[in-house]
């Protein structure tokens, strides 16, 4: 495992345990969801239940028991101050992305899994349980996928699409965490079209086509973009910081697991 040759080898095979083991956890979110749960708030205030806790270790055992031997930085994990070193390629993992939108019972709640080599995100999958869609990125595309019960039942391959630059574009804001610098970028495109959104879906929304501009201005953590991320790029877009660098993975000496500002754009966009 420690050899980055046989890391790339299992990328095909890394790509349906993501799935699977997003849509075990998927499950287990729901179940909290249909009977009722308590919240709690972490040091920052941000809110936890035990359906964010439950879904995790679903996604940690079910990593351990395939014997993968990578660093896994995980949100849960990461709050209690379990935070792995991370060489080269590590998972960032967000169990229940979104756990506003779950709270107060906004469908748009997900799980996200993703691999990162070398800095990037080059596997990705989120899945919507309240949904039943599911994400997926990686060598081969960009795909989105129909989940029937614990079972995948179609796929269809997205791609971000490139927008004319005298056509407006479609602009995603935060549902929860909009900021007057968002409002200051939206308003450089005159006419655009601005729909408000939670959680990871953005990122995707952008990879099927349906929007163009994704910005953040204001705190997110790797674990938050990484899938997204990954998955957008898998679909032809990007995820760029402020200087308009293509968004870095891996912890940082000074933030941590930190993002800066950042904007997610569809294909061949210049912002």
């Amino acid at each position: 495992m420690g050899d980055d040759r046989q890391l790339k080898g299992l990328d095909g095979d890394l790509l349906p345990l993501f799935e699977r083991l997003a849509i075990e956890a998927g499950h287990v979110i729901m179940r909290h969801y249909e009977q009722g749960f308590s919240v709690e708030h972490k040091a920052d205030d941000s809110p936890v239940t035990a359906a964010d806790r439950d879904a995790e270790a679903v996604i940690l055992d079910g990593l351990r028991a395939q014997g993968l031997a990578l660093p896994c930085v995980a949100e849960e994990s990461v709050s209690r101050g379990v935070i792995p070193a991370c060489g080269d390629a590590f998972l960032l993992i967000d169990p229940l992305d979104g756990t506003r939108e779950f709270v107060n019972r906004r469908p748009d709640f997900t799980v996200n899994i993703a691999l990162v080599r070398g800095g990037a995100p080059v596997l990705g999958v989120i899945y919507a349980p309240a949904r039943n869609l599911l994400f997926r990125g990686g060598a081969d595309g960009a795909f989105e996928v129909e989940v029937k019960g614990r079972d995948i039942a179609g796929r269809k391959r997205i791609q971000a699409r490139a927008r004319r630059a005298d056509e407006p574009p479609v602009i995603l804001a935060s549902l929860s965490h909009r900021t007057p610098e968002t409002d200051a970028y939206i308003a450089r495109f005159p006419g655009a079209r601005v729909t408000s959104i939670g959680s990871s879906l953005k990122f995707c929304l952008i990879a099927r086509g349906e929007a163009d501009l994704y910005p953040r201005f204001g705190p997110t953590m790797q674990w938050d973009t990484a899938a997204g991320d990954a998955i957008l790029r898998a679909a032809g877009g990007m995820t760029r910081d402020v200087a308009g660098n293509p968004l870095v993975y891996g912890p940082r000496e000074d933030s941590g697991f930190l993002n800066p500002s950042f904007v997610a754009e569809g294909a061949g966009f210049t912002a």
